[in-house]
Parts: structure tokens; C-alpha cells; sequence
């Protein structure tokens, strides 16, 4: 920053911010906080190390990343954001299982609601035509559910339906 005020980092660290301060772009002096939990999760010479390795181009994004993770660590110190990440796939998950569930009933509705084309009678058949059409009854193809918690039952079996 060199002439008006210094960074972030160097306000906290407390030390002169340089006119080609590898901090300064990323970290300025109007949001202290930015740079202090990086700082407190990384270190300010792991940060700067990382800094230096990526071209220039990449480094905003690369600070965004870091403040993200400081932030998710200092939530949750265990976890960390793979937390978030697997909390975030738990919930797409069970979208998914929701959407598939809906889907199934929404194809029950509409299979009940599709009028059945009338057959002839099996008994005024001959034997060999019976086979040919039970294969061709657009009916056979249904299936039957009483109802929606059977479609979840037949999908995902007894044990996923609560």
C-alpha cells in the first residue's frame, strides 16, 4: 500500500505496509477481519507462502478460499467446510430420494386416471391367441398400488418408507 494506510495483515501484524505488500490487493484496511481469521487458522507466513506459489491472476480466488475455510474451521473446529460439504450432500440426497418419490406417485395418479381400452374376453379366445394377449394388453402393463405409500414401499423397499 506504501502511502496512505496500511493493509489489513500489517495493521495486525504490526509492521510498515510496503509499497509491493504481497498482502495489500487482497486484504484491505477497511475489513481487519478478513486478514485476522486467516491469520488465525493459516498463519500469516503460510498464507503469504501460498500467495507467492499461485500467479497473480489466481490469488483472489485463492484468498476467497482461504477466508471461506478460516471461516468454516473457526465454526467448526472438527470439521471444518467438509461438514458443510457433507451436510450439503445429505440434503441434495434426500432431494433426491423426495423427487423420485413424487415422481412414482405422480406416474400412479396418472396411470389411474388413464382410461383402460377394453379387451376382449380371455374365454372367447382361442389357446394360442391367450399368450399373445396378455403380452399385448396395454393394461398388463399397470401397475396396481391402493396407494402412494405403497409406490414408496415398492421403490425403495419397507425399510426406507417411514
Amino acid at each position: 500500500m506504501g502511502g496512505n494506510s496500511p493493509c489489513a495483515s500489517c495493521k495486525l501484524l504490526r509492521r510498515r505496509c510496503v509499497k509491493d505488500c504481497i498482502f495489500a490487493p487482497y486484504f484491505p484496511s477497511d475489513d481487519p477481519h478478513k486478514f485476522a481469521i486467516v491469520h488465525k487458522v493459516f498463519g500469516a507466513s503460510n498464507v503469504s507462502k501460498m500467495l507467492q506459489e499461485l500467479p497473480v491472476h489466481q490469488r483472489a480466488d485463492a484468498v476467497s478460499s482461504l477466508v471461506y475455510e478460516a471461516n468454516a474451521r473457526v465454526r467448526d473446529p472438527v470439521y471444518g467446510c467438509v461438514g458443510a460439504i457433507s451436510y450439503l450432500q445429505s440434503q441434495v440426497s434426500q432431494l433426491q430420494m423426495q423427487l423420485a418419490v413424487a415422481q412414482a406417485e405422480i406416474l400412479c395418479i396418472q396411470v389411474h386416471q388413464d382410461p383402460i381400452m377394453p379387451t376382449p374376453q380371455i374365454d372367447d379366445v382361442e389357446p394360442d391367441d391367450k399368450s399373445f394377449l396378455l403380452q399385448n394388453n396395454p393394461s398388463h402393463q399397470y401397475l396396481n398400488f391402493a396407494s402412494s405409500s405403497n409406490v414408496r414401499e415398492s421403490i425403495f423397499g419397507r425399510d426406507m418408507v417411514s
